[in-house]
């Protein structure tokens, strides 16, 4: 019988977790040693239709309510992040519906790349309940306290920061890949220069659901000598008021699914307005692009933000000018975009110089 990989996102909305499970599966396939695999929500498989309820109330929440779901994000799963302490709540409601699948889908090896299902996978190793190879793949630039640790066999991190950080908590140090965040290897293409230096391009993006205050940090008048490509994702709204505009330097782009789009789209800029989602985040270091950071939504971004202004490897607007004003000054100081790119290289230095494909074959390939 051939081996089997189960991909663990969690929800079925559009995120970062999703387009590192399906990378990895991608990579996965490519593989000579035929592999199985597949991809399932446990939320979805657990409750069905509950689904959709508890993602549009997690985005309604989110937009409404940001200081209220930032506190509790904080005190549920930030604060001490370094004592790990059982989450009874989510084994009471998923660990049954977890060992359902894990005996429906008769795994050979899990890929965690959200915090719930490595909790309960974690779990359930620790008690002798699971036998596949388990593994965590991080897609923030942190490790919140509902991630697994015990029990888990290997981890793919983000950054030499996180490495240390597990290894703190007393994960072998053979047992961490320090790939990045886990992004397509269509971003791995060699950067193109942009010629035309004297109108600036710009992408602006607030995620796969178009969420934030995007519109806010666009020029209001005519007078912009900046290109803005702006990737609405499903915000089919600001989408349609972008093109009522008729403005010729703004140029809504609705959702797009094509990895290969995308990487054109990245070799059309000069830098990148974004939130700080781990996923884009990764794509732009990928490509060498100024990151510019205008705010996080709450919770795991804000933190994220944290990281990155930490390492150098984003740059945090000010209210005191307007967003274009900040970015051309940036992006004309020579000395300012020779010091991000040395970051942006210190970065890459640490990371694993294998390709993914390699690492899921050694991780396959390890007798347990």
């Amino acid at each position: 019988m051939g081996k089997k990989a189960l991909f663990l996102p969690f929800m079925n909305m559009a995120s970062g977790h999703h387009h590192v499970a399906d990378t990895l599966m991608e990579e996965t396939a490519k593989l000579e040693e035929h592999i199985n695999t597949s991809k399932v929500d446990i939320l979805s498989f657990s409750y069905g239709a509950v689904e959709k309820l508890v993602t549009s109330f997690y985005m309604k929440w989110i937009h409404l309510f940001p200081s209220s779901y930032d506190r509790l994000y904080y005190h549920l799963a930030y604060r001490n992040v370094a004592k790990r302490s059982r989450h009874l709540h989510y084994e009471f409601l998923f660990k049954s519906y977890m060992q359902k699948l894990l005996t429906s889908k008769n795994p050979s090896i899990l890929f965690c790349t959200h915090a719930l299902p490595s909790n309960i996978t974690s779990i359930l190793k620790q008690k002798g309940k699971l036998k596949a190879i388990t593994v965590n793949v991080y897609t923030d630039f942190f490790v919140n306290r509902v991630w697994g640790i015990n029990g888990i066999d290997y981890h793919l991190v983000p950054s030499l920061t996180v490495k240390n950080f597990l290894i703190q908590l007393g994960v072998e140090e053979e047992r961490i890949y320090l790939t990045g965040i886990p992004v397509h290897p269509v971003f791995k293409a060699p950067v193109t220069n942009r010629k035309d230096t004297e109108n600036y391009a710009i992408l602006v993006t607030g995620g796969n659901m178009g969420a934030g205050s995007m519109e806010k940090l666009l020029p209001q008048c005519e007078d912009s000598i900046v290109r803005y490509y702006i990737l609405c994702g499903n915000n089919d709204k600001l989408y349609r008021k972008l093109l009522a505009r008729k403005h010729e330097r703004l140029i809504p782009i609705p959702y797009i699914k094509s990895k290969h789009e995308m990487n054109a789209l990245y070799d059309k800029v000069d830098a990148v307005l974004t939130k700080p989602g781990g996923v884009t985040i990764s794509e732009c270091l990928m490509k060498q692009k100024p990151i510019f950071v205008s705010h996080g939504l709450p919770g795991q971004e804000r933190i994220n933000m944290q990281e990155l202004e930490r390492h150098g490897l984003m740059l945090t607007l000010s209210r005191d000018k307007t967003v274009e004003e900040q970015i051309v000054s940036y992006l004309e100081n020579e000395k300012a975009m020779q010091r991000y790119r040395q970051r942006v290289g210190e970065y890459h230095e640490h990371l694993d110089k294998r390709e993914m494909g390699e690492i899921l074959l050694d991780i396959f390939n390890k007798q347990h």
